[in-house]
């Protein structure tokens, strides 16, 4: 399985020639870095919330006229879909098969914001290797503690970094894969995945640093 960044939260999973796609939200192409036709190839997209981070319409909307790929999210994001007739499938909780991908979605608490009501959230293990918990830290995720990868938060206006390390050294997942960096300078990246990298060394946690637009790993 490789799974590809494309800036923010945007990732590109692929397995066996079937690309399926999370969260291509307004953060990873307001500054053209990504285009909706890097993802003419994608079968499959899954949102979320609601969160513009996370969930821009007329973005995917440009996605899935290019790739003519399946929309998978939760009621609230369907909700504004259907205002404007869009196609989705509803999945909010259990398992739903994408390609070779087997996606088994949760409801997951997003972390505190600011003046602002909490979105409806689903969270995923994708092929019982990786946990994607999007922007949350709840307790109950410690039910997947020594899970292989660890899609994790590394820098958010609901949280801190002492708060998202220790979240992350109580799962104790084998690897970690950052996310959620699309509002900071890349040189501020670089000194804080540093930081992360020294600290989770420590911990005998791989932390991978990805930098370029599109670069990834592979589990």
């Amino acid at each position: 399985m490789k799974i590809s960044k494309y800036l923010h939260s945007c990732l590109l999973f692929e397995l066996d020639g079937y690309q399926l796609l999370f969260d291509p939200g307004k953060f990873s192409f307001a500054e053209g870095l990504v285009t909706p036709q890097l993802f003419v190839d994608v079968k499959t997209i899954v949102i979320t919330h609601i969160h513009p981070d996370h969930f821009d319409i007329d973005i995917l909307k440009s996605i899935v006229e290019l790739s003519g790929a399946a929309v998978v999210t939760n009621s609230q994001v369907g909700k504004e879909l259907e205002k404007i007739n869009f196609k989705y499938t509803l999945l909010e909780e259990g398992t739903h098969k994408a390609g070779p991908f087997k996606l088994q979605a949760f409801p997951v608490r997003h972390e505190l914001i600011m003046d602002n009501p909490l979105p409806q959230m689903t969270g995923f293990l994708i092929n019982n290797k990786v946990l994607h918990p999007v922007d949350s830290m709840e307790e109950k995720l410690l039910n997947f503690k020594g899970i292989e990868l660890l899609i994790m938060v590394s820098m958010a206006p609901f949280a801190n970094e002492p708060t998202i390390s220790a979240f992350a050294d109580e799962l104790h997942p084998k690897q970690i894969l950052p996310v959620h960096d699309g509002f900071a300078k890349g040189f501020f990246i670089l000194q804080r995945y540093a930081a992360y990298k020294k600290h989770f060394d420590k911990q005998g946690i791989k932390f991978h640093e990805i930098y370029k637009v599109g670069d990834g790993i592979s589990i």
